[in-house]
């Protein structure tokens, strides 16, 4: 399948100072994407340069097989055919919701923006606020409004540049799902900017974990977190431990909990030491088992109680529980392991995460 998008080792820098660095990637049409990472490694830049709002110093943006941006080369933004949603909504405060919305479609005919118009509110759930202005809506309505808006000209690409980051964290988990649909139900090819794991989970479906200007790892959600390709992405995310072990053979390592048996999916030689990652969900509650750990922190997340574990040797783990299991702080209980990704480090740094 050919690309909508690629971008291809683009380079940028402001004040002589590198922000991204033989950076790529590619989407295809209909994906929705995100890049993922902390504050500062390059997001935003990546949009803007996408969008056309920066030259680029090396490399090439290519939209649909014609070359958008290069070094000497800027399509003007507004010929690209990209919509983009920002984070503080950017709507005309003069206008109502259906004019904000209809704004971009100066090529229709009047009828022809009054059935998109309605059809866009139908989507995203705003059929009764058409005549009313931006301010007399909530912080949520209006991000269904910018969306709208950006969708409303059937771009060939949507930027989203940390469209939640003015919400509250209800309202972000809630919106970030109706984006999701919202985005599938027009058939949307999309690329979101964000630093919180969860809202990338509830909406891509790939991400690019970022860092210093460059892709750490591109991935789909489930690999991220049970296949991570570096600490960094280990570390980055969901919560886990790292714990010391050492490789038997390609599918064997021994930890202090036992032996862990599955494909490992790092390439380490037979013998080496390694740090294991194990993630909360790794270790299972059981009563029944011999093997004991004590509880010397818990952490309550309504259905579950997020425990940290001490072994007999020192380390800690950590394990999400039942709630109905209410254990208390240096008390002992039975674990066991329960592992089908075993990610393993070769030991350069101190076993912690």
């Amino acid at each position: 399948m050919t690309a909508l998008l690629e971008v291809r080792h683009i380079s940028q820098a402001y004040d002589h100072r590198a922000v991204l660095e033989d950076f790529s990637f590619a989407l295809n049409a209909g994906s929705i994407a995100c890049l993922l990472g902390p504050s500062g490694c390059g997001k935003t830049t990546v949009l803007r340069c996408i969008a056309g709002f920066e030259p680029l110093i090396r490399g090439e943006v290519v939209l649909h097989g014609e070359v958008m941006s290069r070094p000497g080369l800027t399509v003007p933004t507004e010929r690209r055919r990209i919509g983009m949603v920002f984070q503080d909504y950017a709507l005309f405060p003069h206008l109502t919701v259906g004019r904000n919305i209809a704004f971009g479609l100066h090529a229709l005919s009047e009828a022809e923006r009054s059935l998109r118009v309605a059809e866009l509110l139908d989507i995203v759930g705003l059929q009764n606020v058409a005549t009313r202005y931006p301010q007399e809506l909530s912080g949520g309505q209006q991000q269904r409004v910018a969306l709208a808006r950006a969708l409303a000209p059937r771009p060939e690409l949507m930027l989203l540049d940390e469209p939640f980051s003015n919400l509250d964290v209800d309202m972000r988990e809630r919106l970030s799902l109706e984006v999701r649909d919202i985005l599938k139900r027009e058939h949307a090819t999309a690329i979101l900017v964000t630093h919180d794991q969860h809202e990338a989970f509830n909406i891509a479906d790939e991400i690019g974990i970022m860092t210093q200007g460059r892709i750490e790892q591109w991935d789909t959600p489930y690999r991220l977190y049970h296949e991570p390709a570096s600490r960094f992405v280990a570390d980055f995310i969901g919560q886990g431990v790292l714990l010391p072990g050492t490789v038997l053979d390609r599918e064997t390592v021994r930890v202090e909990l036992g032996i862990l048996r599955g494909r490992i999916t790092q390439d380490v030689p037979y013998g080496t030491a390694v740090d294991v990652l194990l993630r909360p969900d790794d270790i299972l509650h059981d009563d029944s088992s011999p093997l004991q750990a004590q509880v010397v922190h818990k952490a309550f997340r309504g259905a579950q109680f997020l425990y940290t574990l001490q072994l007999a040797g020192g380390a800690r783990v950590l394990s999400l529980v039942p709630s109905h299991h209410n254990h208390a702080v240096g008390e002992k209980i039975g674990i066991r392991l329960e592992i089908d990704h075993v990610v393993a480090f070769p030991r350069t740094t101190p076993s912690a995460l």
